[in-house]
């Protein structure tokens, strides 16, 4: 930019990563069966019919929503909690509902106050908003998946650590010990830890409990926090488990001082989940029964494509929780991303969540019985 002239407006960030798979999608179209788009990973099967209605019946939200959230859906979050995650006696005070997750992650380290020179700690291999959001506060984004193996000039800046268990797009999970020593550690460097916990309900083998497994652990579960929530958020998301994508359905909950901050900070920020949803959410977090069904459904897409990938040459990494098989075939990431192109099948490369994912791809459960059948014919039948 030359003397005299203006800075120009917008904010600069990295160019949108799934832009660039436009070329193989359109590769992908043409073949003839059509595309299998196991990408992104939005889900594709039908919200449930009672969280539809609780969306109706509250149609009529003509006043504004409370920021806050209501104390009904909060007292749902809470009761939740102690069903499914293993966190008893939340305070509904400390939950906070949110635009979707994504916003959460985006936005938490700006409004944690974070800025130039604090650092933020995130996955060697990881959802890529967690950069964008280090980006937005004017913070410092680094790789790592223990703070131990940090230089104790970066350690002495960390301000927040994220965690994401079940991984995205690795789908490892922490266990409780695994959990609580990031939390200690976090703790004596007086840093906030902010769980992505949004695929709790998606664990499998020894993740799921519908075969004999335990829970996925929660940061806020006393086993890691020893019973206090001092400097911990735990964020969830009900797209996944319940179909709710296009809701935009989250929330977060943990200590009481942080929590009470974001509320008044979203409140003069207008950052409100509309009535309506929230008491879809209520709704749906009253019900497991929908959670297991859909799951089911997941089990049963996970069941064929494993296998097919292990036959078709792939290795398959971590993938013990979530909506991801995180593979290899000992090529470049784009080569494969070609090559699986040219059978009509497109996946997400594994250099999107960070160098570390170099020859990788991420092959989302979330096709229909149908398209996930498709491509595991394609598979098959795939030149070696």
């Amino acid at each position: 930019m030359g003397a005299g002239e203006p800075k120009p407006f917008g904010l600069h960030l990295p160019d949108y990563p799934w832009d660039a798979l436009v070329p193989y999608r359109e590769t992908a179209s043409r073949h003839p069966g059509g595309v299998v788009d196991l990408s992104i990973g939005t889900p594709v099967d039908p919200t449930p019919e009672l969280i539809q209605a609780a969306l109706a019946t509250a149609a009529d939200a003509h006043g504004y929503p409370t920021t806050h959230g209501t104390p009904a859906l909060r007292e749902a979050i809470s009761t939740w909690f102690a069903r499914r995650r293993g966190v008893p006696g939340l305070d509904p005070a400390d939950i906070l509902p949110t635009v979707g997750s994504k916003e959460l992650v985006a936005w938490l380290p700006l409004l944690l106050g974070l800025g130039e020179g604090d650092v933020v700690v995130r996955p060697s291999v990881a959802y890529p908003t967690y950069d964008v959001g280090a980006h937005l506060a004017g913070a410092t984004a680094v790789a790592a998946d223990s703070l131990a193996d940090l230089p104790a000039d970066v350690r002495a800046r960390v301000r927040l650590v994220w965690i994401n268990s079940p991984g995205n797009p690795t789908g490892e999970v922490l266990d409780v010990e695994g959990l609580r020593t990031i939390v200690e550690d976090a703790r004596s460097l007086g840093a906030v830890v902010a769980s992505d916990e949004c695929y709790g309900e998606l664990g499998w083998g020894r993740w799921d409990p519908a075969e004999g497994g335990e829970p996925v652990p929660s940061v806020l579960d006393p086993r890691v926090c020893g019973g206090s929530h001092e400097n911990l958020l735990a964020v969830y998301s009900l797209s996944k488990q319940s179909n709710l994508a296009g809701y935009r359905a989250a929330f977060t909950a943990g200590d009481p001082v942080i929590i009470a901050n974001l509320v008044n900070s979203r409140k003069h920020a207008g950052m409100i989940v509309p009535y309506p949803v929230q008491e879809a959410m209520r709704v749906a977090l009253g019900d497991d029964a929908h959670v297991a069904a859909q799951k089911d459904l997941y089990r049963r897409r996970r069941a064929l494509l494993v296998p097919a990938l292990e036959a078709a040459g792939f290795t398959i990494g971590g993938s013990v929780a979530g909506l991801y098989l995180w593979a290899s075939n000992g090529k470049p990431t784009w080569d494969t991303i070609d090559w699986l192109a040219g059978l009509g099948i497109l996946a997400g490369p594994g250099t999107f969540y960070g160098d570390a994912g170099e020859g990788f791809i991420r092959m989302a459960l979330t096709g229909s019985d149908e398209r996930i059948r498709a491509a595991v014919t394609r598979l098959a039948d795939a030149p070696r």
